[in-house]
């Protein structure tokens, strides 16, 4: 069935799938899909009665929750426009947020709650919260209208977490979102005994279309869990669940494939010259690939990967495990999905060919690379920037086509191949392209390594490090008792490791792409609500070089 608006989703799901649970909070409640009709209307009562209609703008601000997508779907299908808002944003973000999008209602959960200032709060309609459905404060006593939204008209507003530049408000229509239920289908297709783990926020895009909207509209059934996804936190939560399927950014799996794969692969001889040979990896792959698939519940059919370039070791690892993994490449301005590969369409390194309806292409293509801009047209392509004419028209070429900031290749067959974004090319002293990201990846390659950050200064590449404290402490005894040992030893083993990491990178990247310093990052780089790093505040080509730029 082809949808073109949320009210469409949520009619059609609630007559079909009435008795069937569509949320649920791990050790909490079900809520069954007629009961989502129920909440969704009494959500809806509580802002008309408050003065909020159609065409108003409301916040949602909420840890992940049955009733997040309640509180979305009562304020989108009402003809209001949903503000999903990241809970990571600072308390100055988020009153700044809510007055650029001039929202006259917001719903929010209670530890988020206290973020918002007194201000934001008392020019709010009507607050309410979340976890109870319930009235934290209300300014007007009046009845509003609703409507039910046509296809073109605006659902949400999403501000984006930019790692380059100040959140933008995304304006993505009913049509707009609802047709990723419709272009998805064909590379992976959700049924009735689907059973999913959600683990990232959703105001999150990806998580709230393919979390979220696209399971509710084939009647599957979806667990949050109320705390962050740490390794101590996710191992009860997927044996109780035992999920057919989960989407997730690289990170999480990044880091059980360098935490958890490689220190067992390395810790006697025998494993680690096994490692080093093809034939006899593949084989430890495809057995650690099983405990994966065990630890997962046994029953993971679809391990769903976006939001950032996935290292190419952690893929190969996956790929030769067999674990049934897909890739999808998108951007919040495209509702988001617009390329993806799962199956035996999976190619390492690769986010796959174009979704149905989905065109894409290479803008100023470098002849002698063949990598241009990523530009596409797709059906689920927002109307523009909220409020920023200037900034929607710089984002769209002359044909109409959404440029997306990122450089890449184009197989012949139409296998996308991610480089890094155009913002973040170095251009060398020759005028040698060099992708920062791809000497990163290999830099968090080393055992070593938690994080880094390629970066210019003074016409030379340097790697900012956050160094991974518990494998240097099982490596090093200088690190196991720091305590009794002086500072001195440790600063001298610390200018040993970094000569090592910067040689281990040098021997693996080309000649241009060498880096001539290594620094030591103390603890983990900031990072956007989307747990991308803040890249510009590293940025060491721009830094003031005297007093006058400094003022």
């Amino acid at each position: 069935m082809e949808f073109k608006t949320l009210y469409e989703i949520l009619k059609h799901s609630i007559e079909k799938f009435s008795k069937r649970i569509a949320f649920s909070m791990i050790g909490g409640e079900d809520v069954s899909y007629e009961e989502v009709g129920e909440r969704v209307e009494k959500v809806q009562d509580m802002l008309l009665n408050a003065g909020v209609g159609a065409g108003d703008k409301v916040a949602i601000l909420s840890s992940s929750m049955p009733n997040w997508g309640v509180s979305y779907f009562a304020i989108t299908t009402a003809g209001m426009i949903a503000v999903p808002i990241l809970p990571d944003f600072t308390s100055s973000e988020l009153d700044l947020i809510i007055e650029h999008a001039e929202a006259k209602a917001i719903l929010v959960s209670d530890k988020l709650y206290t973020k918002l200032s007194k201000e934001t709060v008392e020019k709010m309609n009507i607050v309410i919260r979340t976890k109870g459905l319930n009235i934290i404060s209300q300014r007007v006593e009046e009845r509003a209208e609703k409507r039910i939204p046509e296809p073109d008209d605006l659902a949400v507003i999403i501000y984006t977490s930019g790692t380059t530049s100040k959140p933008k408000g995304v304006m993505l229509t009913h049509y707009n979102i609802s047709a990723q239920t419709t272009i998805i289908p064909p590379l992976f297709e959700y049924n009735m005994d689907d059973v999913l783990l959600s683990i990232l926020p959703l105001a999150h895009t990806y998580e709230c279309t393919l979390g979220m909207i696209y399971p509710f509209s084939r009647g599957a059934h979806v667990h949050y869990m109320d705390r962050p996804p740490t390794a101590s936190a996710l191992m009860p939560a997927l044996a109780a669940v035992r999920p057919t399927v989960i989407a997730s950014v690289p990170l999480i799996m990044e880091k059980i494939y360098r935490g958890k794969i490689v220190p067992t692969f390395q810790k006697k001889a025998i494993t680690r010259k096994l490692y080093g040979w093809n034939w006899s990896r593949k084989l430890l792959h495809r057995v650690a690939g099983k405990q994966l698939k065990k630890l997962f519940g046994g029953r993971m059919r679809f391990f769903a990967i976006g939001g950032a370039k996935f290292d190419s070791e952690a893929e190969r690892f996956l790929y030769e495990a067999k674990f049934p993994y897909g890739i999808g490449y998108g951007l919040t301005e495209t509702a988001p999905l617009v390329a993806g590969c799962v199956g035996n369409m999976v190619r390492v390194g690769s986010t796959g060919p174009a979704l149905p309806a989905v065109q894409i292409r290479l803008d100023d293509v470098n002849p002698e690379t063949g990598q241009g801009e990523i530009v596409v047209k797709t059906p689920c392509c927002m109307k523009g920037y909220y409020k920023n004419e200037e900034a929607t028209k710089a984002v769209f070429t002359e044909d109409g086509w959404f440029r997306t900031g990122d450089l890449g290749a184009i197989s012949e067959d139409g296998w996308i191949y991610i480089k890094g974004r155009l913002k973040n090319m170095i251009v060398g002293p020759s005028g040698e392209n060099i992708y920062p990201e791809d000497i990163e990846e290999v830099l968090n390659s080393n055992r070593f390594v938690a994080e880094s950050v390629v970066t210019e200064e003074d016409g030379k590449l340097i790697a900012l490090v956050y160094f991974d404290t518990s494998a240097l402490e099982e490596a090093y005894d200088e690190f196991k008792h720091k305590m009794a040992v002086s500072k001195e030893q440790v600063a001298l083993k610390m200018e040993e490791i970094k000569r090592d990491v910067m040689e281990y990178v040098n021997s693996k990247v080309n000649r241009f792409s060498k880096i001539t310093k290594v620094v030591d990052n103390e603890g983990e780089f900031e990072k956007t609500p989307t747990k991308k790093i803040r890249r510009f505040i590293y940025d060491r080509s721009k830094k003031p070089t005297n007093e006058s730029d400094k003022k």
